[in-house]
């Protein structure tokens, strides 16, 4: 990208714009989520054919997140995140106009593509920005994702209760979020590709150094995925709670995640990735450790919380890794998205496919394991030295010749 100069206050506004955009992508993800029952019914569709249309999500995310770099190239950052955020917001109504697994299963293609090229998009242009303020921001970034999420469920909730068609729920909130999305976009940096440099491949592997950080994405999201959607059958079927307690741990583990993200990036700063990402695959195990050994709903709703607080911040510090970690950051950062799907779409089945064979006591040794895995190879989150950031002092403030 060619390297205009932005003052402090450019800056500044740039990252509050990007993390509206943040808190947009996550309110599409929250609003969806809530009403997925309505949409099974709708389609006529089983539990099995349900899932199977689910994991076209990510299929579609994996397919055209490597696409998002070169979107980048062509139109420029702003109005390639306008244009992808669109996109995404957009494809909120598709899920509810399908009528049978085949049509639902070509919309959820859809809505995965849309959103994992908004989201590669949007954490390159946060890395960019953290690298011009010279500090950790992506935690808190993402911190304002799971805000979203939580905002995003929280109508879908009152909107499933009153009895709301989806088609509707879906095509107000695709309007406002819509309308918020390109607002925001408005404010975001605008970077262009220099004169001399090529555009990035349509689709490519994921480069090398992208691998072993998404390794450790990989774990983090295996332990998320895990938790969310089986915390709550651990406390009913193993603890036998009620419902009621059993839900009220699934919240739990997702407000911990979102307050942890939205302070990680003072922690970050004061103690670095490397040791931040060790200390969190500690507390990992050790929530890991104690939803194992539990025999009360508390100490169990306590380990996951723990795996929340530990996994938190990960993968916002993955993307900021592979942001840095080479010449083509939306490249590198695709590679380890794809990874992080990945393991994201893995984990609830691969619990299940355990649990079925032996317990569900088994499958969180498995989320242990590889949680210990953060502690162990957090090291390849270590960057160069970041360069001193690209901001002008504001009494040399350089104007942006483009609109």
């Amino acid at each position: 990208m060619s390297d205009v100069v932005y003052d402090r206050h450019e800056v500044r506004r740039a990252r509050y714009a990007v993390a509206a955009v943040f808190t947009v992508h996550g309110a599409v993800t929250g609003s969806f989520a809530t009403r997925v029952p309505w949409v099974q019914e709708h389609a006529r569709l089983s539990a099995g054919e349900l899932g199977f249309a689910l994991a076209f999500t990510a299929f579609g995310a994996s397919c055209a997140m490597p696409l998002a770099g070169r979107i980048s190239h062509r139109f420029g950052s702003r109005t390639a995140l306008r244009g992808l955020i669109a996109m995404w917001t957009l494809s909120l109504v598709l899920p509810a106009l399908a009528p049978n697994m085949l049509t639902l299963c070509l919309a959820m293609f859809v809505y995965g593509a849309s959103a994992g090229m908004a989201d590669v998009a949007m954490n390159a242009l946060g890395v960019e920005i953290e690298h011009r303020l010279d500090k950790s921001i992506m935690s808190g970034l993402h911190g304002m994702w799971s805000a979203g999420a939580l905002i995003g469920s929280a109508g879908g909730t009152l909107a499933a209760h009153l009895g709301a068609d989806a088609r509707v729920h879906f095509a107000l909130a695709a309007a406002t979020l819509t309308a918020l999305g390109l607002l925001a976009c408005s404010w975001v940096l605008d970077l262009q590709p220099a004169e001399d440099e090529e555009p990035p491949p349509r689709f490519a592997l994921p480069p090398k150094s992208a691998l072993l950080i998404g390794a450790v994405g990989f774990c983090a999201v295996f332990a998320e995925g895990a938790s969310l959607d089986w915390s709550a059958v651990f406390l009913r079927d193993q603890l036998d709670t009620s419902a009621g307690l059993a839900a009220a741990c699934t919240t739990g583990f997702m407000l911990t995640m979102a307050v942890a993200r939205l302070v990680g990036d003072a922690v970050v700063n004061r103690f670095g990735a490397v040791r931040t990402v060790r200390a969190g695959g500690v507390l990992a195990v050790l929530g890991g450790l104690l939803v194992v050994v539990a025999g009360e709903p508390v100490v169990a709703m306590g380990g996951f919380a723990l795996l929340g607080l530990g996994i938190a911040v990960v993968v916002p510090l993955c993307f900021a890794a592979a942001g840095h970690s080479g010449p083509n950051p939306s490249q590198a950062i695709a590679g380890v998205a794809t990874i992080t799907y990945t393991s994201g779409l893995v984990a609830p089945s691969l619990i299940g496919g355990v649990a079925q064979a032996t317990s569900l006591v088994v499958s969180f040794v498995l989320v242990t394991v590889l949680a210990g895995g953060l502690a162990a190879f957090a090291g390849v989150l270590r960057t160069r030295e970041r360069n001193r950031p690209r901001v002008s002092p504001p009494s040399a403030a350089v104007p942006d010749p483009r609109p």
